[in-house]
């Protein structure tokens, strides 16, 4: 995903009731829009029209997230008519930060191209999700005045699942998603490489996440997380939450004594949509709420 990317999107395709367009490696965006009749399709390799300035929902889900998976969270946003664009984190923007730095970069080109430039948005981030968003947020901090529209667009931001703690924490939810039968060795293996690579890793980790604590986006936030997710530190992320809270951000939490992570919505769902939709109700002052 380079240049063009903001700008040129795959023939589109139609999944689950929306169409679906490819932007680049990693990003794709649902339009929830009936599919054109046929015969009155774009040509080949040509752009939709632009569509109305209403709300989209920028999801960044989970390492190796299914598109299957992903369905619930786009059923459970159905009701908003938010289109969706989802933004993938690969293991290797996670292994070499400034890889991650270059991504977000893309995407933030991605969120102020002519075709999203003037739509309010809603983040939705899920366990490494969360660190692209943070990263994103490093570059925004780089060029603040240049993306000052892009924090005023944030209307609502929902973490789920988000790896709060060590390096020793990620290495244990990467362990996880490349060989569950071999997560011990994994997780050694990854500590050992961000030790040896420390100033290319932890080096670059460590001034986004007080970044994060600090974050530039004032809009309410609501959490998602499970006091049995061994990927968090639950006391660290109660205290990032009364952190913001005390910076005046009006945040939301659902916390769960057993659940799973990335997964509350499959072990908790009718508790998950209610909390999710009462956050969205709180929106009172943007077009979400209107939407539902």
């Amino acid at each position: 995903m380079g240049k063009a990317a903001s700008v040129a999107m795959s023939r589109p395709a139609v999944v689950g009731g929306a169409t679906c367009h490819k932007i680049g490696k990693g990003v794709t965006y649902y339009v929830r829009e009936p599919a054109p009749p046929p015969g009155s399709a774009p040509p080949p390799g040509s752009a939709p029209p632009p569509g109305p300035a209403r709300p989209l929902l920028l999801l960044m889900p989970w390492l190796g997230a299914q598109p299957q998976a992903l369905s619930k969270y786009f059923q459970a946003y159905s009701g908003t008519s938010q289109d969706v664009l989802v933004v993938e984190t690969g293991i290797s923007q996670f292994l070499w930060p400034r890889w991650s730095l270059d991504y977000g970069a893309e995407v933030l080109q991605v969120l102020e191209s002519d075709r999203f430039a003037s739509r309010p948005l809603l983040v939705h981030c899920f366990s490494v999700g969360g660190y692209t968003f943070c990263q994103m947020l490093v570059c925004l901090s780089r060029d603040a005045r240049r993306y000052r529209r892009f924090v005023d667009r944030v209307k609502g931001h929902v973490y789920d699942s988000l790896v709060v703690g060590s390096a020793e924490r990620m290495a244990v939810g990467v362990g996880k998603v490349i060989a569950p039968q071999w997560e011990g060795l994994v997780r050694r293996m990854i500590l050992l490489y961000l030790s040896v690579f420390k100033r290319h890793t932890v080096d670059i980790f460590d001034p986004a996440i007080k970044l994060f604590w600090s974050c530039p986006i004032a809009a309410p936030a609501l959490f998602f997380f499970c006091e049995d997710d061994v990927m968090c530190d639950i006391g660290g992320l109660e205290e990032l939450i009364e952190c913001w809270r005390k910076r005046g951000v009006a945040v939301q939490s659902r916390k769960w004594a057993e659940s799973t992570h990335a997964g509350h919505i499959r072990r908790h769902p009718e508790e998950y949509r209610a909390a999710l939709d009462n956050f969205l109700l709180s929106l009172s002052t943007t077009p979400l709420k209107a939407k539902m």
